[in-house]
């Protein structure tokens, strides 16, 4: 397994709000772990939503002893959302906060997904995929037609999510499942990304004839400044199938 994971502040804000986990050994009883979190609320109340957030489900994924990876995950999810609630009612600073989460564990030739928000999680085979669904008031839009995915892109309401760990004492999380082909790619990454670089242009650059993995994820970084670099901006990629390993 080869991977790529790094956040970067953007060219806008001042506080990296956007917090990932990577780990290619076993956490728990999952043989692998990747997150990524995008954190909103007041001044330090985003990126401790995002940190805690995550910290918090690795700890629990950790003494979970379950097997099945979607217990696991739910249950990680769960005990995230329940201390960032916690955290908030005890301290007027968090009040508000929450954090989008996207959550990813590969079990030989699958990959089992969890999301809540806006981050998002892509297979590029051949082709790029988005597998994750938005939680989003545009996405709502563009589900019910009120306007099309291009609309969507440019839209004011685009940053409105309807779905955050921390903000209701019961999470709705989405779970897939996905079968993995040889010479595939795991791209996960915040809105930072998504928002700022268009899904051609980053199957584009995946698929593209650069082989290192590093340059692949620095350049979808620097697409993302280039273009205005309006959020802080995290990735992760995946080579599942590549014997190499660089974090």
């Amino acid at each position: 397994m080869r991977v790529y994971s790094a956040t970067d502040v953007g060219q806008k804000r001042e506080i990296n709000q956007d917090y990932i986990f990577v780990s290619v050994d076993p956490v728990g009883n999952l043989p692998n772990l990747f997150v990524v979190a995008d954190g909103m609320g007041g001044h330090n109340a985003g990126d401790f939503a995002s940190s805690h957030g995550v910290n918090t489900l690795v700890e629990q994924i950790r003494k979970d002893a379950n097997y099945n990876p979607v217990k696991v995950i739910r249950y990680a999810i769960e005990a995230a959302n329940t201390a960032l609630l916690n955290d908030a009612s005890g301290n007027e600073n968090l009040q508000g906060m929450g954090t989008t989460m996207v959550v990813c564990t590969i079990v030989g030739q699958y990959a089992y997904v969890a999301n809540i928000g806006d981050s998002r999680l892509y297979v590029v085979q051949n082709a790029i995929r988005q597998v994750t669904r938005d939680h989003s008031l545009v996405e709502e839009m563009v589900r019910l037609g009120e306007i099309n995915a291009e609309e969507a892109r440019t839209h004011p309401k685009k940053n409105i999510i309807t779905r955050a760990l921390g903000a209701e004492k019961t999470v709705e999380v989405d779970f897939f499942d996905l079968k993995l082909e040889a010479g595939s790619t795991i791209l996960m990454c915040s809105d930072g990304l998504s928002n700022m670089v268009e899904d051609s242009r980053m199957e584009e650059i995946i698929l593209g004839p650069e082989k290192d993995l590093s340059r692949k994820g620095k350049e979808l970084i620097r697409e993302a400044n280039q273009n205005g670099g309006k959020d802080n901006i995290a990735v992760i990629l995946i080579e599942p199938f590549v014997n190499e390993v660089t974090i």
